[in-house]
C-alpha cells in the first residue's frame, strides 16, 4: 500500500505578518478579548512592585504564522510562564498553539493553554504542561473576570515562578447584573451586553445607549451577561423579562444563543431582538470599508446572531487604544461609541416599541411594490410572486386583523391600475422636498446635486390609499430614459423623485411600519455600505429608522441577507411557485409516439422498423431537435434515434413552475400534490401560507418573528418548510461544507468528462460564475467546484465545522492535469464571503509553488514564468451586476463588441492576497482571452436561465467578452440541482432545452395567464 503525500495549508497564512515588537518578560499573556487584557493591564498596576513583569497582546495580531513565530522568539522564548486564552478551542489558533507547546516542552516553560468561551476542547489541555488543577485555577480566574480577580490571577501565576504571594481563590460575580432605574409607565426597552465591559469599566457604549433611549421616550435598563446560553442565567433572566415586559430588546452579544430546543431566553419577551454590534475594529477601519465590518465582526456579530432571528441594526462602538504603558509594552484597547450611530439605534428601538403600542386600527402602513427591473410590462414584479393578488390577500387579512382599510373592498384590478399609474397622485411640493432634503448629509446632497441637477417643481406619485394603509410603487432609482444604468449600479444615488415618497412616507404621512413586497426591491441597493452602515448610506438616508417587513422567496438567500442587512429587514420567507414535469407537446409529443412505436415494432417486423427510423430521423431534422442533439446527416439511425430518445426525456422531466405563488394563500390540491412530489412535505407546504400571514401580522404587531432557513426545496431542504419564519443564512465560514466539498468534487468531474467528450483532452484553463445567493443555498458546492479543478479540498476545525485551510492533493491522486481556475464573483459573494476569497487565492498561490510539470499544471508554469497570479475577479468595491444585460436590453449598442466590452468595463478588480483587492481589469481580460470553458453552475429547479436576465448578464457578456478578444470558449451550463448526478451541457443545449420544455409549452402559458397582469408578464420575459 502507498500513501500519497498532501501538503496542508492554513487560511491563517492569508493573513499579514506582524512583529508587535515587545521585548520577554516573566509571565505573557495573549487573549483574543481585549477585555481580558485591558483588565490584566489594571491588574497588574495595582501591584506591579510584587509581580513578574508581564507581556500582554491580542491573538488577533498573531494569525499569520510568521507573526507567531516572530514572537516566539523573540518574547516567548524568554518568558517563563504563558497563558493563552483562545476563542473556538485548539483549532482557532491551532500553529500557535502547537508551537508554544513545543518551545514550553523544549525549554521548560510552564503553559497553559485556556478555552475562552464555554465549549471546552479537551485537546487545550494536551498542549499546556501545567497539571489540570492548576490550569482550571487559572481558568476559573479569567471566567470569573475583573480587576480584582484578575490581580489574584496574577498573584496566582507568581505563585507558580516561586514569588511568595497568596493568592485568594476566584470570587465569581453574581451570573446576572441588573443597572438601570425600576420600571416605571414609560414602554421598556432591555439592553444586553457582555459582563466583561462591566468588570473591565469598558462600559461607554451601554451607557450612552441608556442614555439615547431614555431621550426616545423609553425607560432603558442594561442586564449584564457572561453568555446568554449560561445555564446559570437563564431562569433569573426569564424572570427579569416576565416582570419588565420590554418592548424592544436591544443586544450587543455575539454568537447564536441558541439552545438544543431551537429557542433561546430572549424569546419569552416576544418582542423584536435588535443585534446593536460593538466592533472588534478602529473606526477608521469601518469609515474606509465598502464591506462594513471584518470578517470576524461579520461572523460573531451579524450572521450567528441572525440564526435567533435577532434584526441587524448598526455598529455602534469601535475599539480604540490608549497610551502604550512602556512597563507592559501594552496599549490597552476600549469601546468608543459613536454617537450619531447610538441615536440611530435608539430612535430605531423607539420605533419598534411604538408600532407595537400602536393599537392595529391607529397603524398607518405603506405596501410597497418594486419597480425592478423596470422594463415593459414589469411594473410591480416579484420572483415567483402574484404581486397583485397578494396585495389584495394582504389587505384583506390586515382588514380581519383590525386595521382600517376604508370602506371598500380592494381586488387585484385596483392594483393593476396603480402599477398603470391610472390612480390618484399624491403632490410633493417642492419647497416642502426641499426642507427635507436639507436634512440630509451634505455628501449626499451634493450627490444628488451632480447626478440629478436641481429639481425644477415638485412631484406627482401614484398612490392607492386604503385607509391607514397605502399602496404604492418604488419609483425610479434613476430616469426612465436612463434605466440603462443598471438597478444594481450602486455608485449612482437615486432620483429625486425616489427621495421625495419615501421622505413624504416618514415625514408627512408618519407610517409606522412598511412592508416592502417581494424579490426583489430597489431600496437596499442603494450605495453605502454592504453592512453597518453610515449616516451617509442611502438606504439609511433613504428608509431612516422604520420598521420593515419584506415578504420574501425562500430560495434566495443571498439577497434576503441584502434586505436584512442593509434595511434591518424581518424577511418573511414564501413559498417557491409549484413545480411540475414540462412533459412534450406537439411535434416533439408526436416524436415520441413514434419512438414508442419504434421500441414496440424492433424485433418484430423489419420493413416497418426502417420506415419509423426513417421517418423519426427525418422529422429531428425538420423540427431542429437534430441539431440540437449534436446529430450528423451520416450517423447511423439506431445511435441517432438512442440520442433523441435521451433529449426527449431530458426536456419531458425538465421541472417548470406552474403558475405563481400568492402570499398567505394555500395553493390549490393540484398545487399542492405536485409541490410535495417535488419535497416530500405535504404537511409543512399546507401549514406555509398559515405561517406567512401569522409572521407578517406578528412583524407589524412589533411581536418576535421566529427564525428559519432559506434553501431550495426542492434540492432536499426539507428544513426550509413551512415559509413564514424569518429567513437566516449559515456561517460564512464554514462554507465549503463537506456534502457541498462531495458534492463540489462530483460537478467538477462531470464538467471534465464532457470537455474530453467534446474535445478528446483535458481542459487546462476556465472561468467559473460564484454568486452568493446559490453559494448560500448550498453550502458553497460551487466553490469547493472550483477548489476541486485545482486538485484541493478544503480543511475543517473538528468541533465547529468551519474551513481552516485546504489540502493539496499530489497529481497521482487526481488522475488529470491540475486546471487554472479562474472565479468571476457576484457582488454580494465579494462582500459576503471574504473568507472564503482569501482561502482560494490562497490555494491557488500553494499550487502555483509546486514543482509540477508544465503539462500536469498550467499554474505552475504561470508561476515560473512570473505571471500574474490573481484569479478571484469581480466589479469594483460597492458596485453589483455585469452589465451586459442592461446594455443589450435598454442601451445604445451597435455590435456583440459592445456588449463584450461593457462585460470587460464592470470586472475591474482582483480580489485575494496581500493586497485584499487591487485594480486588475488587464488581468480579467487575460483569464477571459485564454479561458477554454465558462462554468455557470444552476443548483435549483424553481429558475432556469432564461429567467430574468442573470444569465445574460454573466454568461452572455462573457462569451460576448471572450468573442471580442478573439476565444471561443466552451459555455457550459452545470445543472447541480440533482446534487448526485450533475449534468453539463452547452449553454445552446440548455436554452434550446428551456424554449422547448418551458417557454412552447401550453401548461406553463395557461399557468401564467391564469394570474393575468404578472402572469402575462412573466411571459413577456
Amino acid at each position: 500500500m502507498h500513501i500519497l503525500a498532501t501538503e496542508l495549508a492554513s487560511l491563517e497564512e492569508a493573513e499579514t505578518a506582524l512583529d508587535l515588537g515587545q521585548s520577554p518578560a516573566e509571565v505573557v499573556v495573549l487573549s483574543f478579548s481585549d477585555s481580558d487584557l485591558s483588565a490584566l493591564a489594571a491588574a497588574w498596576r495595582q501591584e506591579a512592585e510584587l509581580l513578574p513583569s508581564l507581556r500582554l497582546a491580542s491573538l488577533k495580531k498573531l494569525r499569520h504564522p510568521m507573526s507567531v513565530d516572530l514572537y516566539v522568539d523573540r518574547v516567548l522564548s524568554g518568558a517563563r510562564l504563558v497563558i493563552v486564552r483562545g476563542l473556538g478551542g485548539l483549532d482557532y489558533w491551532r500553529y500557535g498553539f502547537e508551537r508554544i507547546g513545543d518551545l514550553a516542552r523544549d525549554k521548560g516553560v510552564l503553559f497553559a493553554a485556556l478555552p475562552g468561551d464555554d465549549r471546552p476542547d479537551p485537546r487545550l489541555a494536551s498542549v499546556s504542561t501545567l497539571a489540570a488543577d492548576k490550569l482550571a485555577r487559572l481558568e476559573a480566574y479569567f471566567r470569573a473576570g475583573g480587576v480584582d480577580n484578575l490581580r489574584q490571577g496574577l498573584r496566582y501565576a507568581a505563585g507558580l515562578l516561586g514569588r511568595d504571594l497568596d493568592a485568594s481563590p476566584a470570587q465569581p460575580v453574581g451570573a446576572l447584573t441588573v443597572l438601570g432605574a425600576p420600571a416605571d409607565t414609560r414602554p421598556q426597552a432591555m439592553v444586553v451586553f457582555y459582563r466583561a465591559n462591566l468588570m473591565a469599566a469598558d462600559m461607554a457604549p451601554i451607557e450612552a445607549l441608556l442614555e439615547a433611549l431614555d431621550g426616545q421616550g423609553l425607560q432603558a435598563f442594561a442586564v449584564a451577561v457572561g453568555s446568554l446560553k449560561d445555564p446559570a442565567i437563564q431562569a433569573d433572566l426569564a424572570r427579569l423579562i416576565e416582570q419588565r415586559r420590554p418592548k424592544v430588546i436591544l443586544n450587543t452579544t455575539a454568537f447564536s444563543a441558541l439552545r438544543e430546543d431551537d429557542t433561546t431566553v430572549l424569546d419569552a419577551a416576544d418582542v423584536p431582538v435588535l443585534q446593536v454590534v460593538l466592533s472588534g475594529s478602529a473606526r477608521e477601519a469601518w469609515e474606509g470599508s465598502p464591506r462594513g465590518l471584518a470578517p470576524s465582526d461579520l461572523a460573531m456579530n451579524v450572521v450567528l446572531p441572525e440564526l435567533d432571528g435577532r434584526l441587524l441594526t448598526r455598529a455602534v462602538s469601535f475599539k480604540a487604544e490608549t497610551a502604550i504603558d512602556p512597563r507592559l509594552e501594552f496599549a490597552s484597547v476600549r469601546h468608543e461609541p459613536l454617537p450619531d450611530r447610538i441615536e440611530y439605534v435608539a430612535r430605531l428601538a423607539a420605533a419598534w416599541a411604538r408600532l407595537g403600542a400602536t393599537a392595529r386600527r391607529d397603524r398607518r402602513l405603506a405596501l410597497v411594490l418594486s419597480d425592478y427591473p423596470a422594463r415593459g410590462g414589469r411594473t410591480g414584479y416579484a420572483v415567483g410572486l402574484d404581486t397583485p393578488a397578494s396585495v389584495v390577500e394582504i389587505l384583506s387579512l390586515l382588514r380581519d386583523e383590525g386595521y382600517d382599510l376604508g370602506e371598500r373592498q380592494w381586488h387585484a384590478d385596483d392594483v393593476e391600475r396603480l402599477l398603470r399609474g391610472d390612480v390618484d397622485h399624491i403632490e410633493v411640493r417642492l419647497e416642502r422636498y426641499e426642507d427635507w432634503r436639507s436634512g440630509l448629509p451634505e455628501s449626499l446632497q451634493r450627490d444628488l446635486s451632480e447626478t440629478w441637477g436641481t429639481p425644477a417643481q415638485g412631484f406627482r406619485l401614484p398612490v392607492l390609499r386604503c385607509g391607514k394603509v397605502l399602496v404604492l410603487l418604488q419609483p425610479d432609482r434613476g430616469t426612465r430614459q436612463d434605466r440603462k444604468s443598471g438597478y444594481h449600479d450602486t455608485s449612482c444615488p437615486p432620483s429625486h423623485a425616489y427621495v421625495a415618497l419615501y421622505a413624504w412616507l416618514r415625514e408627512q404621512e408618519r407610517i409606522d411600519a412598511m412592508v416592502h413586497l417581494g424579490t426583489h426591491g430597489t431600496l437596499e441597493w442603494l450605495p453605502g455600505k454592504a453592512l453597518a452602515l453610515s449616516a451617509e448610506c442611502w438606504p439609511e438616508a433613504v428608509l431612516g429608522p422604520l420598521p420593515v417587513a419584506y415578504p420574501f422567496i425562500v430560495n434566495n438567500p443571498g439577497e434576503a441577507v441584502q434586505a436584512k442587512r442593509r434595511l434591518g429587514a424581518v424577511t418573511i420567507g414564501h413559498l417557491t411557485p409549484p413545480l411540475s414535469a414540462a412533459g412534450l407537446h406537439g411535434a416533439l409529443a408526436e416524436m415520441e409516439g413514434i419512438i414508442e412505436e419504434y421500441a414496440a415494432a424492433d424485433g418484430l417486423d423489419r420493413r416497418r422498423l426502417s420506415y419509423l427510423e426513417d421517418e423519426i430521423v427525418e422529422r429531428a431534422w425538420s423540427n431542429g431537435l437534430a441539431v440540437e442533439c449534436g446529430l450528423v446527416r451520416d450517423e447511423p439511425r439506431r445511435q441517432a434515434i438512442a440520442k433523441l430518445d435521451a433529449q426527449l426525456c431530458d426536456i419531458k422531466e425538465l421541472s417548470i413552475r406552474d403558475g405563481l405563488h400568492v402570499f398567505g394563500r394555500t395553493p390549490d390540491e393540484p398545487r399542492i400534490a405536485a409541490l410535495a412530489a417535488a419535497t416530500g412535505q405535504e404537511a409543512s407546504i399546507r401549514a406555509s401560507a398559515g405561517h406567512e400571514r401569522k409572521a407578517l401580522i406578528a412583524a407589524l404587531d412589533g411581536r418576535r418573528v421566529a427564525p428559519g432557513p432559506a434553501g431550495a426545496p426542492t434540492r432536499g431542504r426539507a428544513d426550509v418548510l413551512p415559509t413564514g419564519r424569518n429567513l437566516t443564512s449559515i456561517d460564512p465560514r464554514a462554507i465549503p461544507t463537506r456534502t457541498a466539498a462531495a458534492i463540489g468534487t462530483r460537478a467538477a468531474a462531470e464538467v471534465v468528462r464532457r470537455y474530453l467528450q467534446d474535445h478528446g483532452d483535458h481542459p487546462r484553463t476556465l472561468v467559473i460564475d460564484l454568486w452568493a445567493s446559490a453559494s448560500l443555498r448550498t453550502g458553497g458546492d460551487d466553490l469547493a467546484q472550483a477548489l476541486a479543478y485545482l486538485g484541493v479540498t478544503p480543511v475543517w476545525d473538528a468541533a465547529s465545522g468551519r474551513v481552516t485551510g485546504v489540502e493539496i492533493l499530489p497529481l497521482a491522486a487526481l488522475d488529470r492535469p491540475r486546471i487554472d481556475v479562474t472565479l468571476r464573483i457576484s457582488g454580494l459573494f465579494r462582500d459576503i464571503f471574504e473568507m472564503q476569497i482569501a482561502l482560494f487565492d490562497m490555494a491557488v498561490r500553494k499550487v502555483a509553488a509546486l514543482d509540477e510539470p508544465a503539462e500536469d499544471s498550467p499554474l505552475a508554469e504561470a508561476h515560473r514564468t512570473g505571471s500574474d497570479l490573481a484569479r478571484v475577479f469581480g466589479s469594483a468595491p460597492g458596485s453589483y451586476g455585469a452589465q451586459a444585460a442592461d446594455l443589450a436590453l435598454d442601451g445604445d449598442w451597435r455590435t456583440r463588441g459592445d456588449l463584450g466590452a461593457a462585460y470587460l468595463a464592470t470586472v475591474t478588480h482582483a480580489y485575494g492576497g496581500t493586497d485584499s483587492v487591487r485594480d486588475a481589469g488587464a488581468g480579467f481580460r487575460d483569464r477571459v482571452s485564454e479561458a477554454e470553458i465558462l462554468v455557470h453552475p444552476q443548483d435549483d429547479r424553481e429558475r432556469d436561465i432564461l429567467d430574468g436576465d442573470g444569465v445574460a448578464d454573466f454568461a452572455g457578456g462573457f462569451a460576448a467578452a471572450a468573442a471580442l478578444l478573439g476565444n471561443e470558449p466552451e459555455l457550459y451550463h452545470l445543472d447541480t440541482s440533482r446534487s448526485e448526478q450533475p449534468k453539463a451541457r452547452r449553454l445552446a443545449e440548455e436554452v434550446a432545452r428551456i424554449v422547448r420544455g418551458r417557454l412552447t409549452n401550453p401548461r406553463w402559458i395557461d399557468g401564467m395567464l391564469a394570474h393575468g397582469h404578472r402572469g402575462v408578464a412573466e411571459i413577456a420575459q
